[in-house]
């Protein structure tokens, strides 16, 4: 173990040329940030979850039902033995060949038996509710973390002068504010890099662990080697956008139209010209160019701006996705109202969006008629309109 530490540690890996880990040990007047700090999020990750639970509960519950948000689920499919042995012991997604097989079993007609997995599958997805409670955890934290950034770094010549990150590089003194906001916001991505599993599933799953792999990567690997004045940056950068995006959420699950839309727009520009604009001429040019002219580079130095490399890519799919959202959002605000947010459940869905998932229950038996004897042309089939079908 202590070889594989000692290889671990490589001085040559995580430090510039001629410094060692003992020109950075803490001494009476200067303190330098130490690998086994990180070891306190951890617990605080568990103190974060717990806060959150207590919040979600007696704070964020209370001002879901003040706003009138439903508690109770999506609808729940109408009961029978022989489906609920197919969804749970088969598929949740039955094929056309098992569709009408069941249709001749059950005599429903395969329309029907689409919309009864259709709302077996929401069935098991949280209420308007719980997403409202957990964007407003998310929300009250983003504003949080973000505001203190703010106001630390206006105290802070960096914020200024990008080139002040690397004066003095690696001998930059660990102060308590700059503690303070790393350690939280590790403690952060940590908790939800775990309660991601239980968390609301989206679309953008795989995106998102990504992400959270991503940022608590760099979050560590910026204050090991003390690059944690342009983690600063980075890390206050990226919570402005989260902000209004969960706010928007907030406004859509409330169905306050207006606000949602104004939200939704002001997150799309401030993501965009932040993530595409601001992150790539003042983060990364300084992590690439800046420290390449005053430190130089060295192996983790390499890593590191690897690291945000990826989430830049990260950054430039999400816009895609934005514009895109934004684009079907405005085509569709020609014949109705803008819901940019409901439009983006093709990207991040919260649940499976059709009308077929309104209350028509099952028929007992499977009408066979040619458009005569049921309603006029749906040959026997019963036929909702949807506006939605494409999600």
């Amino acid at each position: 173990m202590a070889g594989i530490l000692a290889w671990f540690w490589n001085e040559r890996f995580w430090l510039p040329h001629n410094v060692t880990w003992a020109d950075l040990k803490n001494t009476d007047e200067s303190t330098f940030p130490q690998a086994e700090d990180l070891y306190l999020a951890c617990p605080l990750a568990f103190c974060v979850f717990m806060v959150r639970l207590v919040f979600e509960r007696f704070i964020a519950r209370p001002c879901a039902l003040a706003l009138k948000i439903q508690a109770n689920g999506p609808q729940k499919a109408q009961a029978n033995a022989i489906l609920e042995k197919v969804f749970t012991a088969i598929t949740k997604h039955p094929d056309e060949l098992r569709l009408e097989g069941l249709s001749k079993q059950l005599d429903w007609d395969v329309r029907t038996i689409q919309r009864w997995f259709r709302q077996r599958r929401n069935q098991e997805k949280p209420s308007t509710l719980t997403r409202f409670c957990e964007s407003m955890w998310r929300f009250t934290f983003y504003l949080y973390i973000f505001t203190y950034g703010v106001r630390y770094l206006k105290k802070t010549p960096w914020l200024w002068n990008t080139r002040e990150c690397w004066y003095n590089y690696p001998y930059q003194v660990l102060t308590v504010d700059l503690h303070y906001y790393y350690i939280l916001e590790l403690s952060f991505y940590l908790s939800l890099f775990f309660t991601q599993f239980t968390d609301i599933k989206r679309k953008d799953f795989l995106l998102m662990f990504m992400h959270h792999v991503a940022t608590i990567s760099l979050i560590s690997f910026s204050y090991v080697n003390n690059m944690a004045r342009v983690g600063t940056l980075t890390m206050c950068l990226h919570d402005a956008a989260d902000v209004l995006l969960e706010a928007a959420k907030m406004a859509n699950y409330a169905k306050c139209q207006r606000l949602c839309n104004v939200l939704f727009v002001m997150f799309a520009l401030v993501f965009i010209s932040s993530r595409l604009g601001l992150y790539p001429v003042w983060v990364l040019n300084s992590t690439l160019f800046e420290s390449w002219e005053i430190v130089g580079p060295y192996p983790s130095w390499w890593v590191f701006n690897a690291l945000l490399g990826l989430l830049q890519a990260l950054h430039t799919f999400w816009s895609y996705l934005i514009v895109k959202i934004a684009c079907r959002a405005i085509s569709r605000g020609k014949v109705g109202k803008w819901n940019p947010l409901h439009v983006s459940k093709d990207d991040r869905s919260d649940i499976e969006s059709s009308s077929d998932e309104e209350d028509v229950p099952p028929p007992a038996q499977k009408h066979h008629t040619n458009g005569t004897n049921g309603a006029p042309g749906t040959n026997g089939y019963l036929s909702v309109p949807s506006c939605h079908d494409d999600h």
